[in-house]
């Protein structure tokens, strides 16, 4: 467990909250694994019947937590570790046999864009949006973004949104049906613990069964997530990362020159 984290259990609920508001709930190692941890618990328990996850502050995630993580002086050492952590909370996600449910206000960006993609469903707030920010500092999604986005918003929205780091908003996702309903930020929690209560009543197995035959029905995203892996890690040896890191501690335009 970590202070990082919180959870709440309303009725058959599980609301899981990302507490890092100062970061805007930017992800680090510690609070991958407890969330990890807390959906692994989850999916374990009979009298669960919906897992919420959510961020505090005003934001859903920043992603990773660039600052923190740079000033690891091990990290590139063990950046497939670290790799496999996001992913692991990746597949809790998509494994969890009860509803996951994405409730998103403010900024969901880079990794914090991949999970809320991964939940089955998403309620966001009018001012939230979700944004692919990897290219900007020479890098490429990592938690799964690759296979969400094409499916979810189709091939050409997908290239949009990575190649450009084009942001999609709340109102925009809720017109696509990425996201079931997008309210005034003051209502979101109402709106998202609504749905949750539809969701307390349904049949638990034929939902599991449900989710595991439509994820499975859109081809492997274990394989996914091997490439996605297998190319970041390349990207993470290149000049341009360092150069993308360092414009972006400096606030200024990166300068890339594809080394």
């Amino acid at each position: 467990m970590t202070e990082e984290m919180t959870t709440e259990r309303l009725g058959k609920t599980l609301v899981v909250t990302l507490a890092r508001p100062e970061a805007r709930n930017a992800l680090t190692v510690p609070l991958v694994r407890a969330v990890r941890d807390a959906l692994l618990a989850a999916a374990k328990d009979e009298s669960l019947r919906c897992v919420v996850l959510t961020g505090a502050g005003g934001h859903f995630c920043a992603g990773a937590d660039l600052r923190a993580n740079m000033q690891d002086p091990d990290m590139m050492a063990h950046v497939d570790q670290y790799m496999d952590d996001f992913h692991g909370l990746v597949r809790a996600i998509v494994r969890c046999p009860k509803p996951t449910v994405a409730m998103v206000d403010g900024a969901a960006v880079g990794f914090g864009a991949d999970l809320a993609l991964a939940c089955d469903l998403r309620v966001v707030s009018e001012r939230a949006y979700v944004q692919e920010k990897f290219v900007g500092i020479g890098l490429m999604p990592d938690g799964g973004g690759t296979f969400w986005l094409p499916r979810l918003l189709g091939t050409a929205r997908a290239m949009q949104m990575c190649l450009l780091a084009d942001k999609v908003d709340g109102k925009e996702l809720a017109s696509l049906g990425v996201a079931v309903a997008a309210v005034p930020a003051e209502k979101l929690r109402e709106r998202t613990l609504e749905l949750c209560a539809r969701l307390e009543k349904g049949p638990p197995l034929a939902y599991a069964a449900i989710k595991e035959s439509i994820v499975a029905s859109w081809g492997d995203l274990e394989e996914a997530l091997k490439r996605e892996r297998t190319n970041q890690l390349r990207l993470l040896k290149t000049a341009d990362l360092m150069e993308g890191v360092l414009a972006f501690m400096q606030k200024r335009e990166p300068v890339f020159q594809g080394r």
